[in-house]
């Protein structure tokens, strides 16, 4: 009777066992399952693409096509001309990248004949396509490593190769060898926007079978036998050296495709996985396709062994990992804050790579020797000053002489950079104060506060008739009410040289109601959180629901100014041509500013750790995944309850509408109450960028 009992009970346990274990893997799979990566495909939408990729990696598989985007696919296009590997995605200039141009073709030769798409499929890290002449790829990417593997019809068949082949006909350079079955070399291409020069390293396996030709400078081609049906083409990239992009060819050459995917799901549903919601699927979809935007760069460079290449073009070691490939004037205010957040350990790392700058040689734009594409670097001070804030190291003595050289390039030639740059000196006050440097700390504050002068002559009278012009006195992609809100380090003195508070609030009022905000760029991308600071605070928590899920009137892109039609649609929609038109994703700076709605927080100052709430698109969220777990419930949740009646921290109630950095990562509970009715709760505690 003991011996069937124990049967029972051991079968009951494996039953047990082998039940938790679906339930595990279906809870695995579940965050990627969620993303649509042809989002934001077509057209001016995004500019964003389904390659195959991996989680902040700089390699990416996705057919070119005719026509294009700036990651050289249109969703909507028949017609593919090749496989290129590395895009910078949802960045403008036209885009940049498209490395190492692949070509699958029938026959003897590579007749130039382009390819017609049948048919096509991607999830995260992973993408395929079947054409009319029956040849059909896949192509999974996992850190710097691919795998293709390409199907054909019998006869004569094989790949041309393009090393010159890059976006915009930014190519500069190349070298390869060839050794066995084996390519390998680098390539340099001018960075986005064509400023500086980025090289790429890599090593590629055809297959013992593969026959090897040159055919020009820079173009080969690699005949299989006609018997085979499948070709294998196994790619690495390293940004350090050829050595290492061999060393890692090597490494992985052995691993099948099924295996490779594995480890590629399972890294994006690692970062992925880092957000829980409960809610309408269809909104978790976009949800969980928004994250995902956020997580393509920067780009990790370091190998291994801690060796990366710095922006000086030499070899150095650090303990972490390093990244490179910016955009911070794009995304230092939505998805850089989010990964702060998010991704503790990557993101000390990720303000280490930053500070390198630094030490290494930092452009505004790119250089001439930067390890991985490229936008842009302004705002980079404030990015350090944020992550000192937050409890992350810095080691400011090392990099103090390089900051402060750089003040002196600080632009101050039109309105806009004029107040960007006074940012930049609250910054510099910000870091020297929080380093010990107290007089020099009130110099650079002082220098910050001149910014009022200008403002009251460029930006105070909105009857001029050039105020809703775009780039208006030489600006840069927004008009004189769109900037006049850029002085998040200032609120305080920013009401007051609006006329006070009443007049503040109405100026607020004109602003959105007038439809002047442009959700098409970045300049007034935190202009609603100015909302906290006027007579009306709860038209935030309306205002940011409404961009994020609702209905807008949106007049402004980025190739006019008030726009011949309005758009009168939501912005985030997940489809091919999603977000407004003309407006990018720019490194994820679009996708971050929903996620961290989604999520109920904005970061209304970077550069001081506080962020503002609202009500959250999801009944249940869950953040993180160790003791500090943050489960954040919205009470009364609904569409229609907008506003914020009650915050409940770990059961204290707040009686304020912000949290602190340390606050919100230090896990707990956090209740939230929704009402349909404005509340004026924790007006008498508000908190306003630029205080101390």
């Amino acid at each position: 009777m003991l011996f069937h009992y124990s049967r029972r009970l051991t079968f009951f346990f494996l039953t047990t066992i082998l039940w938790l274990g679906q339930v595990w893997q279906q809870a695995l799979y579940a965050q990627r399952e969620q993303v649509n990566v042809f989002m934001g495909s077509s057209g001016d939408h995004g500019q964003v693409s389904p390659a195959a990729s991996s989680p902040f990696g700089q390699l990416s598989i996705l057919p070119k096509t005719t026509p294009s985007t700036h990651t050289g696919y249109e969703k909507l296009a028949k017609e593919v001309h090749g496989f290129t590997h590395n895009r910078f995605e949802g960045v403008g200039c036209q885009g940049s990248g498209g490395l190492l141009l692949l070509r699958p073709f029938l026959g003897g030769q590579d007749t130039g004949e382009s390819l017609q798409k049948l048919s096509e499929s991607a999830k995260p890290g992973e993408y395929g396509i079947e054409f009319a002449n029956k040849i059909g790829m896949k192509a999974t990417v996992y850190q710097d490593y691919s795998l293709s593997e390409y199907h054909f019809p019998s006869g004569p068949k094989g790949f041309s190769i393009d090393l010159s082949h890059v976006f915009l006909n930014a190519f500069v350079a190349e070298e390869h060898t060839i050794e066995g079955s084996v390519l390998s070399g680098w390539i340099q291409a001018k960075t986005t926007c064509q400023a500086g020069v980025y090289t790429v390293y890599y090593a590629m396996d055809l297959g013992a079978s593969a026959k090897w030709k040159q055919q020009g400078e820079h173009k080969l081609i690699a005949n299989l036998p006609a018997a085979a049906r499948t070709g294998q083409v196994r790619l690495a990239f390293s940004a350090l050296d050829r050595a290492s992009a061999v060393k890692k060819l090597q490494k992985w050459s052995g691993i099948s495709y099924s295996d490779l995917l594995a480890k590629s799901i399972s890294a994006w549903n690692e970062y992925l996985g880092a957000i829980q919601v409960e809610g309408p699927q269809e909104r978790k979809s976009l949800f969980y396709s928004l994250l995902y935007r956020t997580l393509q760069s920067p780009y990790r460079i370091s190998e291994e062994d801690g060796r990366f290449r710095g922006t000086d073009g030499n070899i150095h070691t650090a303990d972490g990992q390093r990244y490179h490939g910016w955009a911070i004037w794009d995304n230092y205010k939505t998805q850089l804050p989010l990964l702060s957040v998010l991704y503790p350990a990557l993101y000390q790392d990720i303000t280490h790579s930053v500070a390198n700058l630094y030490r290494y040689g930092k452009y505004d734009f790119a250089g001439p020797h930067e390890p991985a594409n490229s936008v842009r670097t302004e705002h980079a001070s404030v990015v350090l000053l944020d992550a000192a804030q937050k409890g992350l190291d810095i080691d400011f003595p090392s990099i103090r002489d390089s900051l402060m050289a750089d003040t002196a390039r600080f632009d101050f030639s039109s309105p806009d950079k004029y107040l960007e740059a006074s940012y930049d000196m609250w910054t510099m006050a910000g870091l020297l104060s929080k380093f010990g440097e107290r007089e020099l700390s009130n110099h650079f504050m002082a220098r910050s506060q001149t910014y009022k002068p200008l403002w009251l002559n460029e930006f105070k009278d909105l009857s001029r008739s050039d105020v809703d012009r775009m780039s208006a006195r030489k600006m840069y992609q927004g008009t004189i009410r769109q900037y006049r809100w850029a002085v998040p380090f200032d609120v305080a003195g920013l009401v007051e040289l609006s006329g006070g508070e009443k007049a503040f609030t109405e100026q607020l009022d004109e602003f959105f109601d007038g439809y002047y905000f442009n959700r098409a760029n970045e300049p007034d991308l935190q202009s609603p959180t100015l909302y906290y600071a006027s007579q009306t605070p709860w038209k935030y928590q309306h205002l940011v629901h409404k961009l994020a899920v609702d209905t807008v009137v949106q007049y402004y892109f980025n190739n006019n100014s008030r726009g011949v039609e309005a758009h009168i649609d939501r912005i985030y929609k997940n489809e091919p041509k999603a977000y407004i038109r003309t407006m990018d994703d720019d490194a994820g700076a679009m996708s971050g500013w929903f996620v961290m709605t989604a999520l109920g927080i904005q970061q209304p100052l970077v550069g001081q750790p506080v962020y503002y709430l609202n009500v959250p698109l999801f009944e249940k969220i869950t953040m993180g995944k160790s003791a500090r777990q943050l489960e954040i419930t919205v009470k009364n949740f609904s569409d229609q309850n907008r506003y914020i009646s009650k915050v409940v921290l770990n059961g204290k109630d707040l009686n304020r509408l912000w949290l602190t950095h340390q606050e919100l990562v230090s896990g707990g509970k956090l209740v939230i109450e929704a009402s349909a009715k404005p509340s004026t709760y924790g007006s008498e505690n508000r908190w306003l960028g630029g205080q101390e």
